[in-house]
């Protein structure tokens, strides 16, 4: 990989591991295809790596943080350590700096990592990530899924088919 980023900001879920809605059991979580591969890579070139969260799941009382902590706790034991987790626990009506598409999150995790936005990429599955990405001044990579709209695929500026797809734009 080229010097041109230091860092890969990842979204949990639908990137880094199965969607599975509200899921506060370790047991459920499954990593993506390719999600191991993509860090080992990652990290083996010496960027930095973070994920960003929105966990509405809290606000919305269907999730305790310490059932998201313990997700996030088998994600690590699964696909490694994280330098940073960033994580919105605000209901979407609470409008919030952080959560996804406001640009908060990347921000936080660009600040905990001590790189610059600019030579941040944010991947993600949905359109928030992308306009996310932007926001703060990252470059995006959208990686659509099932629950990726059409429209979020036709806006975003660049897209990949799978994680793996992403490390070849950022070789």
């Amino acid at each position: 990989m080229d010097q041109a980023f230091d860092a890969v900001l990842f979204d949990r879920d639908g990137t880094l591991i199965r969607d599975v809605p509200y899921n506060g059991d370790p047991g459920r979580v499954a990593p993506m295809p390719g999600a191991r591969e993509v860090l080992r890579d990652v990290r083996a070139h010496g960027l930095r790596t973070g994920v960003v969260s929105n966990q509405s799941g809290i606000g919305r009382g269907l999730l305790t943080e310490e059932q998201v902590a313990a997700v996030n706790a088998r994600v690590e034991e699964l696909l490694g350590r994280f330098g940073t987790w960033q994580i919105c626990p605000h209901h979407p009506d609470d409008g919030c700096a952080c959560r996804k598409p406001a640009p908060g999150l990347v921000l936080a995790a660009c600040e905990a990592l001590n790189v610059s936005p600019e030579r941040t990429v944010v991947v993600g599955d949905i359109g928030a990530d992308v306009v996310a990405a932007q926001a703060a001044g990252a470059v995006p990579v959208l990686v659509p899924t099932g629950v990726t709209r059409p429209e979020e695929v036709e806006r975003a500026p660049r897209t990949a088919p799978d994680l793996l797809a992403v490390l070849e734009m950022i070789r």
